[in-house]
This record gives C-alpha cells, sequence and structure tokens, in this order.
C-alpha cells in the first residue's frame, strides 16, 4: 500500500505492562506488544493529528524470556521503596501497518496528501525515527529499521497457535472516536506461527470508558502541513 510501512523493531528489554500488575507497585510484562504499544513506536517514527495509523500484524522474531529486577521507583514521600520489575529479554518484532486520515479532524483536510505523507514516513524511519524509540516503557529504549516482513527466519515459524488470554488492545482517544471520552479496549490475541493479526479498534466488542475527556484542537497555528515539511526536508537534504 502506499499508505504502508514495514519495519523491524527491536531493544535488550521491554515491559508491556500487565496492568492487573501495577496494584502493588510491581510490573509484569505481558508476552507480546500490545497494539497501543505498537502503535506509540510508528507514531514515535512519524506523527500528524492529520493520520491515524493501523497495525496490521506483528511477527515475534525472538524467543519470549523474561527477566526480573529489582527497581527503585520514584517514591515522592521520601521512603526507599524496593520494587520487582518483569521484563522481556531481547525482543524483537517485524511490524506491518499502515496509516489512514483521521476524519474527525476536517479542520486539517487540507493537510490529506497521502503521497507526501507516505514519503515523509519512510524518511523517517530511515533515520531510526523522529522522536525517541520505546518498547513499551521509558527505560527501555528500542531502535528501528525498514524491512521485509516474513523475509527473515522467526523463531516461532511452523510452531501453530498460542493463546494468550485477555489482554489491552489499546486506548481510544476522543479525537480518534469523536466521542469525549477515554477509552479501553481489550480482546483476546491468538499468535499464529508467531504472528498476531490485529483486530481494529472499532472491531473490540471489550471496551470501557476511563474518564472524560475533551480532544486537543489543531489548526494552522500549530499544524505543519506535509506540503511544506516534505519541501524543507528536500532543501535541507534531510532523511
Amino acid at each position: 500500500m502506499r499508505n504502508g510501512i514495514e519495519f523491524k523493531v527491536f531493544g535488550k528489554y521491554a515491559l508491556f505492562t500487565d496492568p492487573l500488575t501495577k496494584l502493588g507497585g510491581e510490573k509484569l510484562t505481558y508476552s507480546v506488544p500490545s497494539y497501543q504499544a505498537l502503535k506509540g513506536i510508528v507514531e514515535g517514527i512519524y506523527w500528524k493529528p492529520t493520520l491515524l495509523f493501523v497495525i496490521d500484524e506483528v511477527r515475534i522474531m525472538n524467543p519470549i524470556r523474561m527477566e526480573s529486577k529489582g527497581i527503585r521507583p520514584m517514591d515522592y514521600g521520601g521512603g526507599n521503596t524496593l520494587a520487582n520489575y518483569t521484563y522481556l529479554k531481547d525482543p524483537c518484532y517485524e511490524v506491518r501497518a499502515h496509516f489512514e486520515f483521521n476524519l474527525n479532524r476536517p479542520e486539517l483536510a487540507h493537510d490529506r496528501n497521502e503521497h507526501k505523507h507516505h514519503n515523509i514516513l519512510k524518511r523517517a524511519l530511515h533515520a531510526g525515527g523522529r522522536r525517541d524509540i520505546f518498547l513499551g516503557s521509558s527505560e527501555c529504549q528500542a531502535y528501528v529499521e525498514p524491512c521485509v516482513f516474513q523475509e527473515e527466519p522467526g523463531f516461532y515459524d511452523g510452531y501453530g497457535d498460542i493463546h494468550l488470554g485477555n489482554m489491552v488492545h489499546g486506548i481510544n482517544y476522543p479525537d480518534e472516536t469523536g466521542r469525549d471520552e477515554m477509552e479501553v479496549r481489550l480482546w483476546n490475541p491468538v499468535m499464529k506461527d508467531g504472528i498476531i493479526r490485529f483486530i481494529r479498534p472499532e472491531e473490540c466488542t471489550q471496551v470501557r470508558k476511563i474518564a472524560d475527556m475533551k480532544p486537543k484542537l489543531f489548526d494552522n497555528n500549530n499544524v505543519q502541513a506535509a506540503d511544506e515539511l516534505l519541501s524543507q526536508i528536500e532543501a535541507g537534504g534531510n532523511s
């Protein structure tokens, strides 16, 4: 697709926190990245309010291994708290995603130039992203590079189906749904031969409201159109 992207993301550790484990101050990672975590990675590569990124599928390249560490989290009460965080070790994923125009942003209709947004997205990926990339948590630095999906061998090739149980799919924000509320989505993924094919956010049937929220307003004063941005990149010779 002209609006599609395929890339590899990897790092030393990942922490896709299961929210059920945060109640006691401990953190335990999911076995695989959530839709929302991968969407955050794509938005770290290139983000505009004009666009909605959709994660199509993720391929788990390395064996799922975990490692626990003693962490001293920030304690604003002045205490000396010690917590155990359980991370994924040596994570590596191939991701296939695409973008669509955010139709809930009619004020940004002038910025709907698919060809130029796609070119900027590919340039940003080759440069390693326009913002820092993390695997779930800010202490888990990650790196991205272009790839061809399923070109390289993966650990779970031919492995069969693995049912991963109920987990968070992602978060609904008002500028993406048109509703003045923030919601959480749940689903029951199945990994088939190392690949998880995501359902679209609107296809999730387990949705719960978290809080009331108003969308942030964008217009010509705080959004640079793709035409102008790409012209500046080409003029400066930046990747």
